[in-house]
Formats: C-alpha cells, sequence, structure tokens
C-alpha cells in the first residue's frame, strides 16, 4: 500500500545501530600525529595544525609525536600555553569557527587543563557530549531540527537536547543547562530522568581534524502538560514524532550519525522486545 507507515522491528533496529557503530569508529586523519599534554597522552593532532605550531613555548614538536607542556622559559602554565596554541591556529584555517569556550582537556582519564572548544578537533582531543532521549507518556519522541546557521550538520534532525560538557561541569549539570538552553525544560520537568550513561566513544575524521568523543544519554517521560521550547536559537523547530515517522526518518538519514545512534541505542532501552 502506497504510503503506508513503516515500522521499526527490533531486528532492525538492533542491526542498523550495529551497523553505525562500524561507520562511526575511524583511524585518525592521515599525516596526524599521537599528541601528549602534561606528559600523558591525549589526542591526534592534524600535521596541518602541527606545521602552524613550530617554535611556540611550550610545544615540543617529533617526528613520532607532539607534546605540549607547561613553558618554564616564559613562565606559561599549561593553560597558558594552550590558550597560545589556540591563538596560533585561529586565522590559519585550521579552526571551524571560535567559539570563546572552554571545554576540559583529558589526558589518560584525567583533567589536565581547559582549551577554546574550536581547537580541539584538530588536536584530536577526547570530548563529552551529554544527550537527552526525551519520551512522551505514549512512547513518542521529542526531536529537534538543529538552525541552518549551525556550523556542523545545519538542518539535520537531532535529539531534543545534545551538547558538549563545558570546562569544570560536571556532566548531570551540562545536561541540564543544555536541556534548558535547547528545550525550555526546568529540573523539574526531569525529576524522572535516568543517571547518564557512555554508549560509546566514537571516532570519526572530519574536514578540520579528529572526532574522539563519549555519548552519554539519559532518558525521560516527560509529562503530557510541557512541551519543549527552543531558548538559545539554535533549533528551527521541535516535533513529538510517533514510531513509524521515526523510523522513516532514521531510514531517510535526517539524524546526525550522534543523534541516530543515541536515538537507536534508547529505542533498545526504552522498548525493547516492544519495538513492532
Amino acid at each position: 500500500m502506497e504510503n503506508a507507515p513503516v515500522y521499526a522491528t527490533a531486528t532492525a533496529v538492533s542491526a542498523r545501530y550495529k551497523q553505525l557503530l562500524k561507520r562511526i569508529q575511524q583511524l585518525p586523519p592521515v599525516g596526524s600525529r599521537p599528541l601528549t599534554v602534561g606528559g600523558r597522552v591525549s589526542g591526534w593532532i592534524t600535521g596541518k595544525a602541527t606545521a602552524h605550531l613550530q617554535g611556540l613555548p611550550g610545544i615540543h614538536i617529533e617526528d613520532e609525536a607532539v607534546h605540549i607542556a607547561a613553558s618554564q622559559h616564559t613562565r606559561r602554565s599549561l593553560n597558558g600555553v594552550l590558550a597560545d596554541l589556540a591563538e596560533a591556529l585561529k586565522d590559519t584555517g585550521c579552526l571551524r569557527s571560535w567559539r570563546n569556550e572552554l571545554l576540559d582537556v583529558y589526558g589518560e582519564g584525567r583533567r589536565m587543563a581547559v582549551i577554546e572548544r574550536a581547537a580541539v578537533r584538530p588536536l584530536g582531543l577526547l570530548t563529552k557530549a551529554v544527550h537527552l532521549n526525551a519520551w512522551a507518556p505514549d512512547g513518542s519522541l521529542w526531536v529537534a531540527k538543529r538552525s541552518d546557521t549551525k556550523s556542523t550538520d545545519p538542518g539535520m534532525w537531532d535529539t531534543l537536547v545534545g551538547g558538549l560538557a563545558t570546562a569544570g561541569e560536571s556532566l548531570d549539570l551540562s545536561l541540564l543547562r543544555e536541556s534548558y538552553e535547547e528545550a525550555g525544560l526546568s529540573e523539574e520537568d526531569l525529576a524522572n530522568r535516568t543517571p547518564l550513561r557512555v554508549i560509546v566513544r566514537m571516532h570519526k575524521r572530519l574536514p578540520e581534524g579528529y572526532q574522539v568523543e563519549d555519548a552519554l544519554v539519559s532518558d525521560c517521560v516527560l509529562a503530557k502538560s510541557v512541551r519543549p521550547h527552543n531558548i538559545d536559537g539554535e533549533v528551527s523547530e521541535i516535533r513529538c514524532v510517533g514510531m513509524p515517522e521515526l523510523w522513516s526518518m532514521i531510514q531517510a538519514d535526517a539524524f546526525t550519525q550522534e543523534a541516530e545512534l543515541v536515538i537507536l541505542e534508547g529505542l533498545q532501552q526504552h522498548m525493547g522486545n516492544k519495538i513492532n
């Protein structure tokens, strides 16, 4: 029957999820080198970024790796060296966009320092993204369309809430902040949310570098009276979609890869064998 709704089966959801997991695990860009920060392995720096850091205090470039440390010569702290590094890359074409936002720098599981968000991908540093799968009481899902002015994946569909944890911010606080900014949700609206869980560490080559990112998700059933609305202007539309429409959107590649991954994992967690 033409235009009949397409329903997802548990098997189909699981198969698509496994295929997507394979697509988001990629080797670093050609020419990248391992990067250490404060003596700990922290990322993969692109060849283009490396070329612009020659002679910068606190940066030691070797054939096998690039090392970043506090500069005793200039008395610059590790944070200072990383700030200088980001400024050095600012007008070179290495950065996608300057955000005036600091993210934590991790090395071997430890927080080492902070750096301007725009410099994270050229250095292949780990980021942590928090997402919310916001369900309606009838089992449909709230989703958001990214603004056409977004620097990454403009106009694509996304989870209702998704964003990076900023420097010095707990992951749960990041989720609450993003939930308000992107969907106007209060902490009370999210009172029944599940604890954040890491579903994957993704590795993707990007035009500006390498995305190494932990994707974390919390699930929440929003009360029937709650109507999400965008606050920060980064979302152009919010909709609540039933399973047939959601599955059609997934099959049409309407979502960002990160959002699709989170939604598929949520479908498995939230509905399990009830998907039909």
